[in-house]
């Protein structure tokens, strides 16, 4: 049954009158309460109470939603009743008499929340985990939740209705106050009870979310084929989340056998319908070829969609392919303002990388002490890349004091973690006494454990390790291996050491030939020793045709790179014309740069280089010992002994 106009009419006359008696009557009435703004509170009131129970079909009146919808649109439009406008925003949240509008009750909401608890709860949500077109900001939504905890009675709306009404929307949104302790406590087997009882009433939302408790074990023992069936009912009618959730199963063989090609058909049909978390995942599947051909520019395409919602992991995935140009131009700057769009949400791993990028200037002026307040931030998050990095600038002084200890410290917690860079690092240090006594054996542990992972570094010190006997026992043939696993990674340190592993027969059959093939590999990527190697063989002709200019060239590239052993074979060139015009005031220079990094053998033939210069150059006295070619200018300063 309804209200006439005339009915209502009256009863706000009749509401008016008393009213009026009572501030006559009152003195402690505040003289700034109208009696104009009285009134529409109590037509809204009104209005609200009714809408409310026709709603829920409460109180005896007929369940009519699109009736109740009219009457919060009344107390809206005519008194700005904020009560009504929430559960209006909660009409088109859910569909309820109305289409349902994500973006409307986004709007409604706002408009409510200054003083509306409903619409802070529901706002908390929104901003939380978003829905199609409606923007995600974590760092708002803990605002929102905070708010909530400020206003009292702020969900009772909510708890009413789920409770009193058994209305499905309002159990599933009381079981996400206690999913996330909005207004209530947090309570995980609170929110699944609510939830089961939205989804057995075949709300779609209450059947993903609890498809999402089996699939988890979050309230209830973990039940995987029991969370796809719930995902299904949910998909069926439409719910995007549970179409996403769907596809996630696929792509990780949860409760089904793995499909990755099924997983991204669901995924498509969830991202065109607005899902960011679909969307971003699609991306993931074209950048990987998950399922779909590889496909770099349709990968940021999707990401894109996924970050202007909000999702905070597409912001970092965008931020990453702007930063290495993958699917778009590469653009640093570009690249740290989605790190930071991300990292602002409290994502660990854009945090991370917007440290990184602060430590070396990457797309952002470069600040060490912001790198490293970045990677605490993230630390604290539980991200094992920026306990390693933490690490890293604490051995290194980057941002912080040095301090070894403290840097052992983070590579440990990273290292626990099973982080192949963190173990090497780690093993570096008790390797060479880093923060922590020296323990070669210890260091063989570490490296072996970032090896068996793949790690190339830690492939060739292991190799490092067995070829010299430090900290096991020695073991050429085992050196050998792990340097060819590294060397297939193309680390030049480990192509050069296989190189000297086949020219000397450590460990493998002498192989000349096998021997310059590494170190040509090695020499291509620029490595000193390698080039010095390498050069060495074609100045001799051993497993390669002869080539002194060539080996002069690759002496030259050495010994720039102030490669001491390149140094002395360069200055051996010009003194002797192998592969270069004779130059000995050029000899003297490589010798005298060799001699002073510590090379005996330079330092020899420096002198008796000068020596035979002062012999042949004419009109010269004769000069007697090395005092006196110092005091002649031929020797710049006396050469250091060999170290």
């Amino acid at each position: 049954m309804t209200l006439s106009s005339t009915s209502f009419s009256s009863l706000l006359n009749r509401s008016r009158q008393a009213l009026l008696t009572k501030i006559k009557n009152t003195q402690f009435m505040s003289v700034h309460r109208s009696v104009i703004t009285m009134e529409r509170e109590l037509g809204g009131d009104l209005y609200f109470k009714l809408g409310t129970q026709h709603l829920f079909g409460r109180d005896n009146k007929p369940l009519n939603r699109m009736l109740a919808v009219s009457y919060f649109r009344k107390a809206f439009k005519q008194y700005q009743h904020t009560p009504s406008i929430g559960a209006l925003g909660f009409c088109y949240e859910f569909g309820l008499g109305v289409p349902n509008d994500f973006v409307e009750a986004e709007r409604l909401y706002l408009l409510a929340s200054h003083e509306d608890g409903l619409s802070m709860a529901r706002l908390a949500f929104l901003r939380k985990y978003g829905r199609p077109n409606v923007k995600i900001d974590r760092v708002e939504a803990e605002e929102w939740a905070d708010k909530v905890q400020q206003c009292p009675g702020a969900v009772d709306w909510i708890i009413e209705a789920a409770t009193q009404d058994e209305d499905a929307s309002a159990q599933y949104a009381l079981g996400v106050c206690y999913h996330d302790g909005i207004g209530m406590p947090m309570d995980e087997e609170a929110a699944f009870r609510w939830y089961k009882a939205s989804a057995e009433q075949g709300n779609a939302r209450g059947q993903g979310i609890l498809g999402y408790c089996y699939g988890e074990g979050f309230g209830v023992t973990k039940d995987e084929q029991e969370a796809m069936c719930w995902y299904r009912l949910a998909a069926a009618q439409g719910e995007t989340i549970a179409i996403y959730n769907v596809g996630y199963c696929y792509e990780d063989g949860i409760g089904v056998e793995k499909d990755v090609q099924e997983a991204v058909k669901w995924y498509k049909i969830s991202a065109g319908m607005g899902n960011a978390f679909a969307q971003n995942s699609l991306g993931y599947c074209y950048e990987d070829g998950i399922g779909e051909v590889q496909d770099f520019v349709k990968a940021t395409y999707w990401y894109k969609k996924s970050a202007n919602q909000g999702y905070p992991w597409a912001e970092c995935n965008l931020g990453y392919c702007y930063q290495n140009g993958i699917g778009v131009e590469k653009d640093d700057t570009a690249g740290a303002y989605w790190y930071r769009k991300a990292a602002l949400q409290g994502h660990a791993r854009a945090q991370h990388n917007l440290g990184f990028c602060y430590q070396n200037g990457i797309g952002i002026e470069k600040d060490e002490r912001e790198a490293v307040n970045w990677y605490k931030l993230s630390a604290e998050r539980g991200n094992i890349f920026a306990y390693h990095s933490l690490g890293y600038c604490y051995q290194n002084g980057i941002g912080v004091t040095i301090n070894e200890q403290e840097a052992v410290f983070w590579y440990y917690l990273s290292a626990e973690e099973n982080h192949a860079p963190a173990q090497l690092s780690l093993g570096y240090c008790y390797r060479n006494g880093i923060g922590v006594p020296q323990n070669e054996r210890e260091a063989v542990k570490w490296f072996r454990k970032s090896a068996e992972q793949g790690n190339a570094l830690a492939q060739n010190s292991l190799g490092f390790c067995f070829e010299e006997g430090l900290g096991v026992k020695k073991d050429c043939p085992r050196a050998v291996f792990w340097y060819h696993k590294s060397a297939r990674q193309n680390n030049p340190w480990a192509q050069c050491n296989l190189g000297f592993c086949y020219a000397n027969g450590i460990g493998v059959e002498q192989n000349n030939s096998k021997a310059v093939y590494w170190y040509r590999q090695a020499a291509t990527q620029n490595h000193p020793r390698a080039l010095d190697k390498l050069a060495l063989h074609l100045q001799s002709g051993l497993g390669v045709d002869r080539d002194p200019e060539m080996a002069f060239k690759l002496f030259q590239r050495a010994a720039e790179q102030d490669h001491v052993a390149a140094q002395y074979h360069l200055a051996n060139c010009y003194e002797k014309g192998l592969g270069a015009t004779v130059d000995l005031r050029q000899a003297t220079i490589w010798f005298e740069r060799a001699a002073m990094a510590g090379c005996r053998n330079s330092h020899e033939r420096l002198r008796i280089l000068l020596v035979r210069v002062c012999l042949i150059s004419p009109g010269l006295l004769p000069i007697n010992g090395e005092d006196e070619l110092v005091c002649s200018g031929f020797i710049s300063g006396h050469s250091a002994p060999a170290a």
